[in-house]
């Protein structure tokens, strides 16, 4: 239970602790399990809000979302943060692209990037909540988080070192696409608002993978962030129309 324990620790701000160093073979295979993560914070955020009841549904979005960022660390808000920057600043030279994306600190685009996700995922969960609409809470994190093993999966990894090099170089290739595949699967059985999720989905990560290879020649884990961040957004955005 290594792997799944390691990304539980990864993905979430759960408490979850390892009795000893992770060696790079259960860190790639801790890959396979990262639709599980996601399905779990969408459990979680149902869970939450069938305790909220009748709250009013402002004041439920507001506590559900902040859930969903309590839950990651906002990790992936980081990823977002750094690629913005990298990117505006990059001026397509993908050194200076790399270069930026390692700076810890945020320039003004990352601000106003994170500002009009976070607002838009709010106004898509206010809009669902009002409809009844509460599957996308399981959905959405679930699927995004699907998403980033197939990256991992079908992008170069391009930055040496760290836990990317060890996920990239140790991923289960024979077993992956069988999960992936289980995982979609159970997905579409959820009916046709999942059906238009994995759309949506399929069609924003070919269009970023295609951006992260154009400029970087792969992706990294600064991209990956972003790629789930701006996938979550645009399936509740869709969801919500």
């Amino acid at each position: 239970m290594t792997p799944l324990l390691i990304a539980l620790q990864f993905l979430t701000r759960l408490p979850v602790r390892l009795a000893a160093m992770p060696s790079a073979a259960e860190t790639g295979r801790s890959l396979l399990w990262y639709p599980v993560v996601g399905l779990l914070i969408g459990l979680l955020l149902f869970g939450a809000h069938r305790l909220l009841g009748a709250a009013p549904v402002l004041l439920q979005a507001g506590l559900l979302l902040a859930l969903w960022v309590g839950l990651s660390g906002g990790l992936h808000l980081d990823g977002l943060a750094d690629s913005v920057d990298a990117w505006a600043g990059g001026f397509g030279d993908r050194e200076r692209t790399l270069a930026i994306m390692k700076d810890p600190r945020s320039g003004p685009m990352a601000v106003v990037a994170l500002v009009l996700l976070l607002l838009l995922k709010f106004v898509a969960l206010v809009v669902l909540l009002e409809a009844g609409e509460v599957l996308p809470l399981l959905l959405v994190p679930w699927l995004a988080r699907a998403l980033l093993p197939l990256l991992w999966l079908s992008t170069p990894y391009v930055r040496p070192g760290g836990l990317g090099q060890a996920l990239a170089e140790h991923l289960p290739r024979r077993e992956l696409p069988w999960v992936l595949a289980a995982h979609g699967v159970a997905l579409l059985l959820c009916g046709w608002s999942a059906l238009l999720a994995l759309l949506v989905a399929a069609a924003l990560f070919l269009w970023l993978r295609g951006l992260m290879l154009q400029r970087l020649g792969g992706t990294t884990g600064d991209t990956a962030g972003a790629l789930l961040e701006l996938i979550e957004c645009a399936v509740l955005l869709v969801l919500a129309l």
